[in-house]
């Protein structure tokens, strides 16, 4: 790909210029009427004090105060406010972090009756482990991560009121770190926390997890979707979690499968790792999709585990430099692969690894493998891209097609999906 420099781009032609000084004299015209027709539509008024005026009816509680403007921000008393008058909500720092203060205290209160404490022992009258969990469903079961209770001899619930009992493990599935409990449907909540379309979450929005970190008992703590679409490895495994949450809402030891909780109090992510060098979080914390969730959960309940399709192969996204060491064409995407596992389902359809590595500025590159360009027609781009549709749109057994491109040519391979292995 070219550089186009600065000054190349916006060099002038000035017999052009001569020849168009009509077009440029008619553009400015525009541009000054248009200018004076915005500068009739605002306020004289700089609102020096900071205030944010929005339109309303209220009776300017929690510091707000009502000011009557005309349409165009005229301010009190002309012959146009009278005339066109509205009333406006004018809402102090003071009212806007009351606000806010009011969403968190919201989101709690409604949340905390289903979430609940987790404690795990692994020798008998030792306690060696704790989390957080949430009511999943009417049926009083209660979703949490699979690491807090791998291993575990005994589970005790424990809900916000101090009520007390002990939870029984119906399945879990190490990949996603999610794991299913069921308590006695006698005597607890009913009340299942929302859950959203995590899909649709968006990088900036309200994020708040509710949790027990370090054992301080339902804690709920804020901050917002630091990115999304972030794709981890497993703690339970070699195999990659994709379209996970990231956060700055603090998450500790103790927070595990606790909620991440958006303004509305809907379930967005279920908490599952930190980055930390001190064994506490430090902004940055990750979710499992509420979505994958949704996904597992119901096949964990029903059959106690959860199967992945498996393709069976070890690669890495295209890089530049790699598409130039193979001579393939510029601007060629797609998935290289390094290995076929043996016996594997990749393997088995004839895909193909790197054969060779090859130096370049003192790096070693692996080279030579097929590039996967698509999946079922569904352009693979990049590893996540891959990772994410065997996840979402595939089950074990299913026969995928494969596009690849080998030794420059671009041919299809079908692949029958066999089981993710336990590694």
């Amino acid at each position: 790909m070219q550089t186009v420099k600065a000054s190349e781009r916006y060099t002038a032609n000035p017999e052009g210029v001569k020849q168009h000084r009509w077009l440029a004299f008619l553009i400015a015209l525009v541009a000054v009427v248009a200018l004076t027709a915005c500068t009739s539509a605002v306020s004289s008024d700089d609102n020096d004090s900071g205030a944010i005026v929005t339109s309303g009816s209220g009776g300017g509680q929690g510091g707000a105060t009502l000011v009557d403007v005309d349409a165009a921000g005229t301010e009190p008393g002309s012959a146009s406010a009278e005339a066109q008058g509205k009333s406006v909500e004018v809402l102090s720092a003071d009212a806007i972090v009351a606000a806010q203060e009011e969403v968190v205290n919201r989101i709690y209160e409604t949340a905390l009756p289903s979430v609940v404490q987790i404690r795990v022992t692994r020798e008998i009258g030792e306690e060696s482990g704790s989390g957080t969990g949430f009511i999943w469903d009417e049926e009083r079961r209660i979703v949490n991560n699979h690491h807090v209770i791998d291993g575990a001899d005994r589970i005790t619930v424990i809900f916000s009121d101090r009520t007390e009992m002990d939870a029984k493990l119906l399945g879990s599935d190490p990949d996603s770190d999610l794991a299913v409990l069921q308590i006695d449907v006698s005597g607890a909540a009913t009340q299942p926390v929302p859950l959203a379309d995590s899909d649709a979450v968006k990088v900036g929005q309200m994020a708040a997890a509710i949790g027990n970190p370090f054992g301080q008992e339902f804690t709920i703590t804020t901050g917002i979707i630091s990115a999304v679409g972030r794709t981890i490895r497993s703690g339970n495994g070699a195999f990659s979690v994709p379209k996970v949450l990231q956060t700055d809402a603090p998450i500790n030891p103790g927070n595990s499968g606790g909620p991440l909780l958006d303004r509305q109090g809907r379930v967005v992510g279920v908490n599952t790792q930190i980055i930390g060098r001190s064994g506490s979080g430090a902004g940055v914390g990750f979710a499992v999709p509420i979505n994958a969730a949704k996904r597992v959960i119901p096949v964990v309940i029903n059959e106690g585990a959860y199967k992945y399709a498996w393709l069976g192969i070890s690669g890495s996204t295209l890089s530049p430099d790699v598409a130039e060491l193979m001579d393939l064409p510029e601007h060629t995407n797609g998935i290289l692969v390094i290995a076929a596992s043996e016996d594997g389902p990749a393997q088995q359809a004839d895909l193909r690894g790197s054969d060779r590595t090859v130096e370049s500025e003192g790096i070693e590159y692996p080279v030579g493998g097929d590039v996967i360009v698509s999946i079922n027609d569904f352009p693979t781009n990049e590893m996540d891209e891959l990772i994410s549709y065997l996840i979402d749109k595939t089950r074990p057994g299913d026969e995928v097609a494969l596009e690849v491109i080998r030794d420059g040519e671009r041919q299809s391979i079908k692949v029958n999906l066999g089981t993710r292995p336990i590694l």
